[in-house]
């Protein structure tokens, strides 16, 4: 016969599965976590691999920047948002610099179906200062592939009269992107918040040069594949077609429709739910959860690389700059301390870090896939050159 107390302890672990199981499917973990712990191996190859070299540390900010974008929204709490960066951004740039001499560099994901004109042109002052520039952005809804890019190619000749995208003559535009609501290519399982099953390529077709988007966790519209810089080949009929793809590795050549440049998204255990249960991290900048120092190590450690250049680690996260409760993270004390942290463990000895945007990281990326070796500093304009806000 069983001991109760071994019956006992058996229910509580069952009760314990579980209830682990029930809080792994409601954060959609089951996506993304196989591939988490299978590139486990690959990790520890990487940080392998750039022992003894220098590594470069490529750092960037991509900000889902909607300063307007619900309707009816206050309008001193709008005019306080671009304000706050107006003025307490310069301030805090200031007082920071890479390795290169260089400020931080912020990317503002402005959305095209909430454009307001004086908005734009104040992030274009920004940008005149050399920290950052203006990608695209969209939220849409139950849309085909002519009524997306109806609203893209509006949204992208309002950035143009801006000089916020590159528009090389006959060649069209030039442009980073993010997806609203975390839906690029209808990946919602309920199809909201997109509907466009061929979105990678209708991007591809109007010059987006790479999706910043991921990752979504704990949005169902994450992906399997994560840490990763890869291409991926859109279906036309079928939905999330970038779950799967191809690494960029040095020496390779483009494939599929789109660039992917995915940020870090990993565990966490220095915060842990219950003293047990790790935080998801998925790299995004808010005031509950900033970029303290164990985050951005963790960041670094991950290693997000083009195949065959382990010792250029890209991280990139993202916010939402225009929401007063996470304003403290990108311009305040909590910003402050990332950034100083950044440089002090990343900025000299065995590291070198680099500020950059997301146009400029995309250079470096490709940069890496021709082979060229050095700095990649010297890199960030490499195919993309800088908007014309700025020549």
């Amino acid at each position: 016969m069983i001991p109760l107390i071994h019956i006992l302890v058996l229910a509580v672990a069952c009760v314990f599965v579980a209830a682990l199981l029930v809080f792994v499917f409601q954060r959609n973990m089951h996506i993304w976590l196989p591939g988490y712990v299978a590139g486990a191996g690959a990790r520890r190859h990487s940080r392998a691999a750039r022992r003894g070299t220098v590594t470069h540390v490529l750092f960037a900010v991509v900000d889902h920047f909607e300063p307007a974008l619900k309707p009816g929204r206050d309008p001193a709490q709008i005019k306080d948002a671009m304000l706050d960066w107006m003025t307490r951004y310069p301030q805090l740039a200031a007082r920071h610099r890479d390795s290169d001499g260089r400020p931080p560099r912020h990317t503002w994901a402005y959305p095209v179906e909430s454009y307001q004109a004086e908005h734009v042109d104040q992030l274009v002052q920004l940008c005149r200062q050399g920290l950052g520039e203006v990608e695209v952005q969209i939220h849409h809804d139950g849309d085909t592939a002519d009524t997306f890019r109806a609203k893209m190619l509006e949204g992208l000749s309002n950035f143009a009269r801006h000089g916020v995208s590159v528009v090389p003559g006959a060649d069209g535009y030039r442009f980073g992107f993010v997806h609203g609501n975390w839906s690029l290519d209808n990946s919602r399982p309920d199809g909201r918040w997109c509907g466009v099953n061929n979105e990678l390529i209708v991007l591809r077709e109007l010059g987006c040069f790479a999706d910043a988007t991921l990752p979504s966790a704990p949005s169902a519209t994450q992906t399997r594949r994560v840490n990763s810089i890869y291409y991926a080949a859109d279906d036309p009929e079928r939905p999330k077609s970038h779950n799967t793809g191809i690494s960029v590795r040095v020496g390779g050549q483009p494939s599929g429709d789109l660039l992917l440049i995915q940020g870090p998204l990993l565990l966490d255990w220095h915060m842990r739910k219950f003293g047990v249960i790790p935080r998801t991290d998925n790299a995004a900048l808010t005031g509950r959860y900033p970029g303290y120092p164990h985050r951005v190590d963790a960041w670094v450690r991950l290693g997000i690389a083009v195949t065959s250049r382990p010792e250029w680690v890209f991280v990139k996260t993202h916010c939402h700059g225009a929401l007063a409760a996470d304003r403290d993270a990108l311009l305040g004390d909590a910003a402050d301390r990332m950034l100083s942290h950044l440089e002090t463990s990343y900025g000299s000895g065995a590291y070198r870090l680099h500020y950059v945007t997301l146009r400029e990281m995309y250079n470096i990326v490709k940069a890496t896939e021709a082979g060229k070796i050095g700095n990649p500093y010297d890199f960030r304009d490499f195919l993309i050159p800088p908007y014309k806000c700025v020549e």
